[in-house]
């Protein structure tokens, strides 16, 4: 049976109101300058130390990490939205794969606002930053995904809305799909990734149809 594994912030949900608010009030306690919401968009998809690292923070970057994520664990319930068509792109894909879910984002948090979203059980396995030592754009965490499988790279497909995870995707050898979303440019995406679509349900599609020929 084949494999899906979906990025999930710009692709399954949007929770760009409470990153920016997590990063806002983390550099308001600091009392540092916030870099801007549009510095942050650039960045979200890498992990959380590289992000601070990337917009100044140049000490005590884990203090940084924990205080966001302390705000962010108490607003992201309130301020993540599931995308358009994500919980119909689930609904189909379940009906011929396998699925599962690699991020840069914490486990833990993830599996809470799955949970929240009633779309946990979908999936059979949920790889977050804690799970590997090199995140996407590495090959590690789509790799530990189809171990826990037990799945084979021949039946496995990522979707994904940046570069890094086409780049993990490429590096893994398996095949992807981009989806289009804010945080990436259209034209970066279409150099990552010859299929572009403009929301999940279509990759979906797109990745059951591939299999019709």
């Amino acid at each position: 049976m084949r494999v899906i594994l979906f990025d999930l912030d710009g692709t399954l949900i949007d929770s760009t109101e409470a990153i920016l608010e997590g990063f806002r009030v983390t550099f308001e306690k600091f009392g540092k300058n916030y870099p801007g919401d549009k510095e942050v968009k650039k960045l979200i998809g890498l992990p959380l130390d590289i992000m601070f690292e990337n917009l100044g923070v140049k000490e005590n970057v884990w203090d940084f990490v924990m205080t966001y994520k302390k705000h962010y664990r108490k607003i992201s319930k309130q301020k993540t939205f599931l995308l358009p068509f994500a919980k119909e792109a689930l609904k189909e894909a379940s009906t011929f794969a396998r699925l599962g879910i690699v991020t840069t984002k914490t486990g833990e948090y993830s599996k809470e606002l799955l949970e929240h979203f009633g779309i946990l059980n979908y999936f059979e396995v949920l790889i977050g930053r804690e799970d590997v030592e090199n995140p996407k754009p590495h090959p590690e965490p789509i790799l530990k995904a189809l171990h826990k499988m037990k799945a084979s790279k021949e039946a496995a497909w990522m979707i994904g809305d940046t570069c890094l995870d086409m780049v993990s995707a490429k590096e893994a050898g398996i095949n992807y799909v981009g989806v289009k979303f804010e945080y990436e440019n259209e034209k970066n995406m279409k150099r990552c990734a010859e299929i572009v679509k403009s929301d999940v349900l279509k990759a979906v599609e797109y990745i059951k149809g591939f299999y019709r020929y």
